[in-house]
C-alpha cells in the first residue's frame, strides 16, 4: 500500500511539473525536454526540474528588487542634444536609429551625452585606476564584484576599502555569494570586523530565499562618490596580472573607467543589487555632471533574469542587423543560439565583414569543446573565426561599423544572456570604437584563423567529442 502510495505521489508530481513546464517554457523544445524528464523519470525528473528548469527567482526578484529605485534623476526632462547637431549623431543615421529605438523600448534608462571612456587593459592599468579611486573617495564607495580573491590583489583592495570606511568614507560591496568562494579564506573574513558593509548576493539558504546555482550576480560595479565608475570585465584577484608570466592561471581582460552621467547608471546598478540583498533601500547623494568634451553617448544595461525582457540578447541581435561595414565580437565563451547564428551569418552574407576572436586557451574545456561545434556554421557562411594564443582571454567586446561598442560582464552564452545578472554599457563614440578596433586588429594579426577546410579536416572522434558537448548549450 505505501508503494503504491508513494508512486501515486510520485507520478502525480511528474504530471503536475510536466504542465507547468508545457505553461511556461516559451521555447517549445526546452518544453518538450522537461515533459519527457518529469514524465519519464518520476520524483528525480521533478526534482531536477525544480532546481534547474524553474525561474524562481523572477517574481520574487520583482518585489525585492525594484527597477529604478528612487532615482528619477536619470531620465532626462528634455532631449540632451541639439537639434543643429542631431543630424551628425551616430544614432540618429538610419541604422542606428532603429537601434536607438529598440533600446529605448526595452531598457530603463536613457542614452546620456558628454560621458568620458578610459580604456583599461588587463589589472596591470584597472587596479592602479580603481584603488586611487577608492583611496581618494570623499563620501562613499560601492564595489560589486563576482569574483573577490583573497590573494595579493584582493588584500590589497581589502586594504584600501578598510582605510576608506576608517576615514569616514561609506563602503559597500557586495559579493557573489558563489562567486566568492572561488579563494579561500573568503574575502569577506578579509574585511571582517572593519566598518566596510559586506553582503552576499542569493547565499544558498534552506530557509531563506533557497538555493541557486544559475541566476548569479556577474556584474563589476565599482562606483565612487556618484562620480567616477567602473565597469568591465575584471573581477578582482591575481590573476588579472597578464604580465606576471610566473602566473599559470593568469588572464587577459579590459576594464572601463566611466566618468560623466552614465555613472547614475552603474550606481543605479548596485543600488539596486544592493537592496536585494540587504534590503536597504539607498538614494545617491548627487547626480553625476557632464564632462567637458566628453563626446561619448552611453547607457548602462542591466538585464537578468528579473527583467521584463531577454534586453541584452535583443540589443546584441539589434546591432548585428544595423551592421553596414564590420562587425567585430571577442568573447572568452562563446555559445550561440539560433537567433544570435542566423544574425552573424546573415551579416556576413549581406557583405559584413564579421570577426569573431575567441580564446584559443579556454579555462572551461567543455565550454571551449562545445564552442569548436559551432565554428563551422559560421565560418561557412563568411565570418572570420580567430583563435588567439594564450594565455586565456577574458575580454568581451562586441564593435559595429565605425561607432558602436557594447561591452561590460556579459559573455554570448546562454548564461549570461538568460540566467544571469549582468551590467554593460552601450557605447557610441568613434574615439573609443577606434582604438578598440585597433586593439582586435592587433591580436588578429597574432591569432590563428580557422576555415571550413580545417574544421572538415578534423578527426572524426574529435568532431564527435565538440559534437557532444554542442548538446549541453543550454546549460554551460
Amino acid at each position: 500500500m505505501l508503494s503504491t502510495t508513494l508512486w501515486l505521489i510520485l507520478n502525480g508530481l511528474g504530471v503536475f511539473s510536466a504542465g507547468h513546464a508545457l505553461l511556461n517554457k516559451l521555447d517549445p523544445r526546452a518544453a518538450l525536454g522537461w515533459i519527457v524528464t518529469n514524465l519519464a523519470v518520476p520524483g528525480i525528473g521533478p526534482l531536477f526540474y525544480w532546481l534547474f528548469g524553474v525561474n524562481r527567482i523572477r517574481s520574487r526578484a520583482r518585489d525585492w528588487q525594484t527597477r529604478g529605485q528612487g532615482l528619477p534623476w536619470t531620465e532626462p526632462e528634455f532631449c540632451p542634444w541639439s537639434p543643429e547637431i542631431a543630424e551628425t549623431l551616430p544614432f540618429r543615421h538610419e541604422n542606428f536609429q532603429a537601434l536607438l529605438s529598440l533600446s529605448d523600448a526595452v531598457t530603463r534608462r536613457p542614452l546620456c551625452p558628454s560621458n568620458h571612456i578610459t580604456v583599461l587593459f588587463n589589472g596591470e592599468q584597472a587596479y592602479p585606476a580603481m584603488l586611487d579611486a577608492i583611496r581618494n573617495a570623499r563620501e562613499s564607495v560601492h564595489l560589486a564584484t563576482y569574483i573577490f580573491e583573497s590573494n595579493t590583489v584582493g588584500r590589497e583592495f581589502a586594504d584600501a576599502l578598510r582605510t576608506a570606511a576608517d576615514r569616514g568614507v561609506t563602503v559597500r560591496v557586495l559579493v557573489d555569494a558563489l562567486g566568492e568562494c572561488y579563494s579561500l579564506p573568503l574575502a569577506r573574513k578579509l574585511l571582517r570586523g572593519s566598518k566596510v558593509h559586506v553582503a552576499r548576493f542569493l547565499p544558498p539558504s534552506l530557509s531563506g530565499r533557497g538555493i541557486y546555482f544559475n541566476m548569479r550576480n556577474h556584474r563589476k560595479i565599482l562606483v565612487v562618490d556618484d562620480e567616477i565608475g567602473f565597469t568591465g570585465g575584471m573581477n578582482i584577484g591575481d590573476r588579472h596580472l597578464a604580465a606576471d608570466t610566473h602566473n599559470k592561471h593568469r588572464v587577459v581582460d579590459i576594464h572601463f573607467k566611466i566618468e560623466g552621467p552614465t555613472v547614475a547608471h552603474l550606481q543605479d546598478a548596485f543600488l539596486e543589487d544592493w537592496g536585494f540583498a540587504t534590503r536597504e533601500r539607498v538614494t545617491p547623494s548627487r547626480i553625476p555632471e557632464a564632462i567637458p568634451h566628453g563626446e561619448a553617448f552611453c547607457r548602462g544595461i542591466s538585464a537578468g533574469p528579473n527583467e521584463d525582457f531577454e534586453k541584452l540578447h535583443w540589443i546584441v541581435i539589434g546591432a548585428l542587423n544595423c551592421a553596414r561595414e564590420r562587425i567585430c565580437i571577442m568573447t572568452p565563451y562563446f555559445i550561440p543560439n539560433r537567433a544570435l547564428v542566423s544574425a552573424i551569418n546573415s551579416a556576413a552574407l549581406r557583405g559584413v565583414k564579421v570577426d569573431v576572436i575567441l580564446p584559443r586557451q579556454n579555462n572551461l574545456p567543455f565550454v571551449g569543446w562545445a564552442t569548436e561545434a559551432y565554428v563551422w556554421e559560421l565560418a561557412r557562411y563568411g565570418t572570420r573565426i580567430y583563435f588567439q594564443p594564450p594565455p586565456f582571454v577574458h575580454s568581451k567586446l562586441l564593435l559595429v561599423d565605425n561607432d558602436y561598442a557594447l561591452v561590460g560582464s556579459a559573455n554570448l552564452d546562454p548564461r549570461s544572456l538568460r540566467l544571469n545578472f549582468e551590467f554593460n554599457v552601450e557605447i557610441y563614440s568613434s574615439t573609443l570604437v577606434k582604438q578598440l578596433k585597433d586593439h582586435c586588429d592587433s591580436i588578429i594579426s597574432i591569432s590563428d584563423r580557422t576555415t571550413v577546410y580545417e574544421i572538415d579536416s578534423r578527426p572524426m572522434l574529435r568532431r564527435l567529442w565538440t559534437s557532444f558537448f554542442k548538446l549541453f548549450s543550454p546549460y554551460l
